[in-house]
């Protein structure tokens, strides 16, 4: 703990220039007698650093000592100071030592550097929970990222369509989508996907995990987003749609805006085109159609068809009068 401590305050120093003892004990959460026998400790391992006395005095290093990051690009510091999402590190524990490790990264860049660096953190924020929902609780996160980490076995119960299973698992790899954390693991011979916030009494074991040799988390990822996308939407349901109806296909989701604008023919005088929708099974078929209201005609299956027709005759029933 102190020992990283003295690394900070070195690092804050870099950055910030002069810094006076009752900021850096703010900082750190210590005593202000603290911080001054951790000024002497770095004076005594070779770090010059000296005390200005003063209502704007403080301590500070003598002009030119500093690290440096050699060959690191202007662009390049930038990205880095935006790779970091706090949400997520914080759900992963990880949250002050992402806080740690842009100190180090801004304390190591050149004076011409740091300003322009720092940029990045007050004009972009990145929030990856979608609109309307909170982020899942997660208390069996860190437990399965330290069952990545550590290539272990993990031990959980995991709950499905209302059922709870015992799972064993191989952890390959965490995914956070849209707000959501997935575990990519092994079962038995199988590699599935698993939302952590389904998961309960996770365990790590001491068994160890090899993981496939080549296996790339990424590119699974992909190949399993579109399987899933592909098998969630069975159902094929041809429409037509006005100018206002296309415009909102994208509230169905990218993929049933993208597999219609493939089939789409040409508008007619009014406007109006013909597509094929992919659709749920059941009544969310019927409730993804219903958003598009006036703008949809639902051209067929004909069982489906019949479905809307029942559908919107019983809404029309209960709306009268």
């Amino acid at each position: 703990m102190l020992a990283s401590r003295l690394l900070s305050i070195l690092m804050l120093l870099q950055t910030r220039g002069r810094v006076s003892a009752s900021e850096l004990a703010r900082e750190f959460e210590v005593s202000v007698r603290t911080i001054h026998r951790d000024i002497d400790q770095l004076s005594a391992a070779g770090i010059p650093v000296y005390a200005e006395r003063g209502r704007s005095g403080g301590f500070a290093l003598m002009d030119g000592y500093r690290t440096k990051l050699t060959g690191l690009t202007k662009p390049e510091a930038e990205a880095l100071l935006l790779a970091g999402l706090p949400g997520p590190a914080a759900q992963l524990g990880l949250a002050d030592m992402l806080s740690a490790a842009r100190l180090k990264l801004l304390a190591a860049l050149p004076a011409n550097l740091q300003r322009d660096a720092e940029r990045v953190a007050a004009r972009f924020h990145l929030d990856p929970v979608a609109w309307f929902r909170d982020a899942d609780p997660l208390p069996s996160l860190q437990t399965v990222a330290k069952a990545v980490w550590e290539e272990k076995c993990l031990k959980l119960r995991y709950r499905n369509a209302g059922e709870i299973y015992a799972r064993k698992l191989g952890p390959l790899g965490l995914v956070l989508k849209a707000g959501v954390w997935y575990l990519v693991a092994q079962s038995g011979k199988s590699v599935r996907t698993y939302r952590v916030a389904a998961m309960s009494d996770p365990e790590v074991t001491e068994e160890p995990f090899v993981r496939p040799k080549g296996f790339d988390l990424a590119a699974h990822w992909d190949k399993a987003a579109r399987a899933y996308e592909t098998g969630a939407y069975p159902i094929r349901a041809e429409v037509r749609l006005s100018p206002k109806g296309v415009a909102l296909l994208p509230a169905l989701g990218a993929y049933v805006r993208d597999e219609a604008a493939k089939s789409a023919s040409k508008p007619n005088r009014q406007g109006w085109i013909r597509c094929t929708v992919p659709l749920e099974p059941g009544e969310a078929g019927l409730r993804d159609l219903l958003r598009l209201g006036g703008d949809m005609e639902l051209l067929g299956p004909p069982d489906l068809r019949a479905k809307m027709a029942e559908l919107l005759a019983s809404m029309a029933r209960r709306h009268a009068g």
